[in-house]
């Protein structure tokens, strides 16, 4: 069974206690301390392998931990670090914490492996706190403690265009004669359980990856039959072909099946309904005559107007589909070249914050100077890199996110106001 989904738990390992220990040599009965360090905890590593395209291995395993630092010896031995965990996924793979569903890493453009989860710091010995007045200090820190947490793996197929329909309408069929994927077809519904991925091969430099997405159905969005499962696969895609069932062998409008899955698409993503589409009108070859004309001009009259081109096609004879696969050739290579890649919602560094305090006050030397302080401020500060755009903009949602701005404004906070944190100031607007 193809696997796309998979819950895991994953710990870094625990950083190696600082070790007490002193110099005991003949000749030197106060020696002073010689505690060494402890190792650092091993790492959790993500790496794209190019052979995967399934999540299967993490069906069978589902908890990897790194391991821990050792800790430190006598004689300033330093602990060996620990060993880092390697984990290898096929490219589009999206990490999110199990909890909130928030995006933590995409490694869809990822080409070197990513560090996801970093090993505890190593503890420092005894020798590191002699003073002038401790000289045989009998204490070491302690190794720092190991990050852990569950999360969801999905694979989000990378293809260019993304076929979409209802169920039974030929999509299948399409696939298995313009690309060399080899899909299973029958006259049923759902029979297509998996996302197929092909190859479209125009010649030339020419051609394009194209997914067959499994058939969606009214409420998919909201989860209804197989949604989520389906949806999540369309979201990498740069053009959206509708197949649609033109002959209505089955009872079904085509105008409104097209509407109904544009609705289902806008509900789950607002930005996939903005993608460039097409629409296939399939089976034509069983439309004679008058009935050829109505239902082909009523889908032209419907949505090209909006943008959208219509091509009669017969998946099973092969009619009009060159001219669909040099349109579709085209949008792709109009569509930024980029792999749509997800941006992080949560910064695993900052996770367990929330536990950590903080206050929002007047200064009382200036009614016009706000102080931002406390030990959550503090961590912020020491993890981000306000120099950079990346880092002053998780900086600000951090403000938002955690009610600091809200504070603010109850304080009564005016434009032009300085905030203060630490030693950092900064000139409020909204």
């Amino acid at each position: 069974m193809f696997a796309d989904r998979a819950k895991v738990y994953l710990k870094a390992g625990k950083g190696g206690d600082g070790h007490v220990s002193f110099r005991r040599e003949m000749y030197v009965p106060n020696g002073g301390p010689d505690g060494g360090d402890g190792g650092k905890g091993g790492d959790v590593i993500f790496v794209v392998d190019p052979g995967l395209n399934t999540l299967t291995d993490f069906r069978h395993v589902t908890k990897y931990k790194a391991e821990d630092g050792q800790e430190g010896g006598k004689k300033n031995c330093h602990g060996a670090n620990g060993k880092d965990v390697i984990l290898k996924v096929p490219a589009g793979t999206v990490i999110k914490d199990f909890e909130t569903g928030k995006v933590l890493l995409d490694m869809s453009n990822k080409t070197e492996p990513v560090v996801f989860l970093k090993g505890g710091r190593g503890g420092k010995g005894n020798r590191h706190y002699v003073t002038s007045v401790m000289q045989a200090p009998k204490y070491a820190q302690p190794g720092q403690p190991a990050k852990e947490l569950w999360v969801t793996l999905e694979l989000k197929c990378i293809a260019d265009a993304g076929l979409v329909g209802f169920p039974n309408v030929g999509k299948s069929t399409f696939l298995s004669r313009v690309t060399n994927a080899k899909p299973k077809i029958a006259n049923y519904h759902f029979t297509t359980l998996n996302p197929n991925l092909g190859v479209v091969d125009l010649g030339q430099n020419n051609g394009f990856v194209i997914a067959d997405i499994p058939g969606i159905i009214e409420g998919a969005s909201e989860g209804v039959g197989l949604g989520f499962e389906f949806l999540r696969h369309i979201e990498r895609t740069k053009v959206l072909i509708h197949m649609v069932d033109a002959a209505s062998t089955e009872g079904r409008d085509p105008i409104a099946d097209i509407e109904a899955i544009n609705k289902e698409l806008m509900t789950y993503n607002e930005e996939l309904a903005k993608r460039p589409q097409v629409i296939a009108a399939n089976k034509c070859d069983v439309l004679y005559g008058d009935d050829y004309e109505t239902v082909i001009t009523l889908l032209k009259e419907e949505f090209e107007p909006k943008g959208i081109k219509v091509f009669p096609i017969s998946a099973v004879s092969g009619k009009g589909l060159n001219e669909l696969l040099w349109h579709v050739n085209t949008l792709v290579k109009e569509a930024p070249e980029d792999v749509i890649e997800f941006e992080a919602e949560m910064d695993i560094d900052f996770m367990d914050m929330p536990e950590l305090p903080f206050e929002v006050k007047k200064s009382d030397e200036n009614e016009r100077v706000f102080l931002v302080e406390g030990p959550r401020i503090e961590r912020m500060l020491g993890y981000t890199n306000l120099e950079s755009e990346k880092g002053f903009a998780f900086f600000q949602k951090f403000l938002k996110d955690n009610g600091i701005l809200d504070m603010l404004e109850e304080l009564g906070i005016e434009e032009g106001d300085t905030v203060k944190l630490y030693g950092l100031e900064f000139d409020y607007y909204k």
